[in-house]
């Protein structure tokens, strides 16, 4: 979010979508039996702007950006939990009168829109009737709406569409209970099924409902080279996309770490299909790709340090506790730089060219014409062969006692590996899948003891430069818990390692 702009609602939108005749008659929705207690039932009109891309980008993803009285709101894409349809939606404040969305709602869907025009391409008229519900002890439980909807478009009153459907809204203080209880009675009364489709791609009609920008393809059977391929390029730019908005946000630790995986997958799987690929154009995206995993790396650092010094203080003197926190100020104005940095990084034209540049190849990724007749699954299997090697091989020529940075090589390599099996799992099937969670442990062992190694080397500096003595001892105490975990890390790779080099689990290769 920009440093200048008001703070964001946010909230986890849940509801079921039914499907209802025209004749439909709102049931009664109090059960006396149970726990469910209708209040007073109210009716109003709504009148709302929606706003999309020319070809509709927001729309065909799941995500939305609309004006009404009562503001803005930004709903992003979702995914099912049973019959309801899961979306985080954010409120945000500016004027609707005739004006523009606000830069921070064209912010959390620029990864979407990738920097294209935005307009008003519907206007949604509704009639709604809406009963709210509570429980015994007076917490809502949920709320059901009747709505009746006309479409026109933007500057005119002339209705192109008209719908009617049922959403039941179900808050976190409902139970199964109360959810079964209220559609077992809408669908008593003759509602249909759930129906997830939003009242904006209902309105647009099929332009809307086409497959969005990125779809990660299906497999099944025994996919082919292209169909593997395409899929594994699709999963990384997908997983980037989609975690977009909450790297925007800036305080979701775990968009950056995905969107940063997002990258650093996606180059290690355009190296690992550099035969079948073109050089050129695979080369190309390899580099953004290392522009854009530069700086969210940045971050990611940043907050892999602050999580695991802050664990470390909580276990410190309670006399310590205060200069310890006083030494990650440093580490905390240090990420805010970072995020800053990304920010502009995001909202630069620059990565939206990278984007549409990762669209198009997740649609369509430029494979080389193969003149060889080898079996395809034996090809994928010499994919992962190469990297398996090298790892391999420098494992068996260190010494016994390993250097920090030959182990963090080890940890490089063994990830390169995995990322091979996994993005060739598809066709080869629970060989590669038990070999990349063989290389996952070993991965995690090393992963930690790169981590212990960066903090100790940091707290390191920063006991060094520290304003006073308090804060020199408070570094020494933290030191000394990297230093255990460091000396674990080395105890514990080997006997890790043992288990990925067995037979049974790289014998495919």
């Amino acid at each position: 979010m920009r440093a200048d702009s008001q703070p964001l609602g946010r909230n986890l939108e849940r509801e079921v979508k039914l499907a209802v005749p025209s004749d439909f008659a709102l049931p009664p929705l109090t059960d006396p039996g149970g726990d469910v207690f209708a209040a007073p039932e109210e009716t109003f009109e709504l009148e709302a702007t929606y706003f999309d891309t020319a070809d509709y980008r927001l729309s065909r993803a799941g995500a939305s950006v609309r004006a009404r009285d009562d503001g803005w709101t930004v709903k992003l894409p979702g995914s099912m939990d049973d019959d309801a349809l899961v979306r985080p939606e954010h409120v945000i404040p500016g004027p609707v009168d005739g004006a523009a969305p606000p830069p921070d709602a064209l912010d959390l869907v620029r990864g979407l829109t990738r920097g294209a025009a935005v307009e008003p391409v519907a206007v949604l008229r509704t009639l709604r009737h809406r009963v709210r519900l509570r429980s015994s002890d007076a917490r809502q439980v949920g709320e059901v709406v009747d709505d009746r909807v006309e479409v026109s478009a933007p500057g005119s009153r002339e209705i192109t569409e008209s719908f009617r459907e049922i959403e039941v809204e179900l808050p976190d203080a409902a139970t199964a209970t109360h959810r079964a209880t209220v559609l077992s009675r809408l669908r008593g009364a003759g509602a249909g099924v759930a129906d997830p489709t939003p009242k904006i791609v209902r309105a647009l009609g099929p332009v809307a409902t086409a497959p969005p920008d990125v779809v990660v393809p299906e497999v099944s059977g025994q996919p082919s080279i292209e169909v593997v391929i395409r899929r594994a390029v699709a999963a990384s730019v997908h997983r980037l996309i989609t975690h977009d908005p909450g790297v925007r946000l800036g305080d979701d630790s775990e968009a950056v770490h995905q969107a940063r995986v997002a990258t650093r997958r996606l180059r290690s799987d355009l190296r690992t299909f550099r035969t079948l690929v073109d050089e050129p154009w695979a080369d190309s995206l390899r580099d953004e790709l290392r522009w854009l995993g530069d700086v969210l790396g940045a971050v990611r650092d940043a907050d892999v340090m602050l999580e695991r010094l802050s664990s470390h203080i909580d276990g410190l003197e309670h006399v310590d506790q205060a200069a310890a926190e006083r030494l990650l100020d440093d580490l905390r104005e240090q990420r805010t730089r970072a995020v800053a940095q990304l920010l502009d990084a995001l909202r630069s034209e620059r990565y939206d060219t990278v984007l549409d540049h990762l669209v198009v190849a997740a649609r369509r990724p430029r494979l080389l014409l193969r003149i060889d007749d080898n079996d395809d699954r034996d090809v994928l299997r010499g994919l992962v062969r190469g990297p398996w090697e090298r790892l391999a091989r420098t494992v068996r020529s260190l010494p016994e006692e390993p250097t920090d940075v030959a182990l963090h090589e080890i940890r490089i390599k063994a990830k390169r590996a995995r990322y091979a099996a996994e993005a060739v799992e598809p066709a080869i099937g629970k060989p590669a899948r038990t070999f990349a969670r063989a290389l996952v442990a070993l991965q995690d062992v090393l992963g930690d003891h790169q981590d212990a190694v960066v903090a100790s080397e940091w707290l390191r500096r920063a006991a060094a430069v520290a304003p006073d003595g308090e804060q020199s001892f408070a570094a020494g105490l933290l030191a000394a818990k990297e230093r255990a975990a460091i000396r674990e890390g080395r105890e514990a790779w080997r006997a890790v390692w043992d288990d990925v080099d067995r037979k049974r689990v790289r014998g495919w290769l």
